[in-house]
């Protein structure tokens, strides 16, 4: 579906270079976020300025994250392969020492101690679970220290909480990938810690499973009262958990959000695109509207000047016409919707619709956008209009 060199001299210059691929990038000082929703008192874990480099003169891995979580919150680390979310964690759970930076939980520096001296309790990726002993014995594991009788009421308690009490006797290969997770949470859980570390603990599970199982692990984290943190690379995954999501690439925190915040309001071209998909295209804003290769649109926020925007598919509707501005050159029929490319000038746009109205590959349409667009990539409060 190579693109054509364009015939129509009179073309715009918003549709000769404006439509455009977003650009990775995580402009400084557009974190934004606000504070847990959920939030009853002062954070219980502090982050500031977390550093990690693992060889002098390369790209830290970890860059000046500064972030807090509260109790009872689920949050989310979000990002790409390589972004620093993982050494992050580890960093979290003391199993990497920070070069820079501080982490507190409840008023105590922790940043050097070891990682079974913090009080946090860890989910590790492929469950960790000891294949000779039978799912009690691996929920007791941790509590060694209890007397015999009180280890097993606890035992007991938490088989109950994720709903595998039945299922006690049995060994790790006999259980399946979602029962499996439950026991890794429980033995974790039995331990009272005020915090989680789950490292993308749904990644053995197939998609049907994943499904069912975070819903469980985000109910039971929530009737437990520990606080969560989850390292994932499934934006779907973190929009669907987390109480708030850290949107993180190379090694910086792009923006801390709601799911909702982070996917209506994006501060960048990559949190734009990484978060779902968007069309980025620059207009003329003046106030509230902008000039764009839609026509006028309105904007979520009130700014001046050339300024970059961020349409999600959903937000543009096709009205086939035989003279249209735009070609449909591509359908995906996915059964709850529909994606389409189209192609205005030379460059290409992603649209979804429902999927009753079908427009066939080679219609015209006209494209108008429905809702409030959002400028993103720019310092926001120097656009802001007076």
């Amino acid at each position: 579906m190579d693109n054509p060199a364009a015939t129509d001299a009179t073309r715009t210059a918003f549709e000769d270079a404006d439509i455009r691929p977003a650009a990775p990038t995580c402009p400084a000082g557009l974190i934004g976020g606000a504070a847990y929703a959920g939030a009853s008192g002062p954070p219980l874990m502090i982050i500031e300025g977390l550093k990690r480099v693992f060889r002098a003169g390369e790209r830290p891995a970890v860059d000046g994250v500064t972030l807090d979580v509260y109790e009872g919150e689920l949050l989310a680390l979000l990002g790409p392969s390589g972004c620093g979310k993982t050494t992050t964690l580890r960093m979290i759970g003391g199993f990497e020492q920070p070069d820079a930076g501080h982490i507190r939980m409840r008023g105590v520096d922790i940043t050097d101690l070891p990682p079974e001296k913090r009080g946090i309790g860890f989910v590790f990726q492929d469950y960790a679970l000891f294949p000779h002993l039978d799912v009690f014995e691996n929920v007791r594991f941790g509590l060694h220290k209890l007397p015999r009788k009180e280890a097993a009421a606890r035992v007991g308690e938490m088989l109950e909480l994720v709903g595998l009490s039945d299922l006690a006797k049995r060994k790790p290969h006999e259980l399946s990938g979602g029962q499996q997770q439950r026991v890794a949470l429980a033995r974790t859980l039995a331990l009272a810690p005020p915090l989680v570390l789950l490292d993308e603990p749904f990644s053995n599970l197939d998609a049907a499973m994943r499904v069912e199982t975070r819903q469980e692990v985000r109910a039971l984290l929530k009737k437990s009262g520990s606080a969560g943190i989850l390292v994932t690379h499934d934006q779907e995954e973190a929009l669907a958990l987390a109480d708030r999501i850290v949107v993180m690439e190379a090694g910086k925190v792009c923006q801390i959000g709601t799911p909702d915040e982070i996917y209506r309001h994006p501060v960048s071209s990559f949190v734009a695109s990484f978060i779902g998909r968007s069309n980025i295209v620059t207009g003329k804003a003046e106030g509230l509207g902008a000039e764009t290769p839609f026509g006028r649109v309105e904007l979520s926020k009130a700014v001046n000047g050339t300024v970059d925007l961020a349409v999600r598919p959903e937000q543009i509707l096709l009205e086939p016409h035989e003279e249209g501005e735009a070609e449909v050159i591509g359908r995906e029929y996915r059964g709850h919707d529909q994606l389409y490319w189209v192609r205005k000038g030379e460059r290409r746009l992603l649209v979804i619709s429902g999927p009753a109205e079908q427009i066939e590959v080679g219609a015209r349409v006209n494209l108008r956008v429905c809702d409030c667009v959002v400028p993103i990539n720019q310092d926001i409060q120097s656009l802001i209009a007076e």
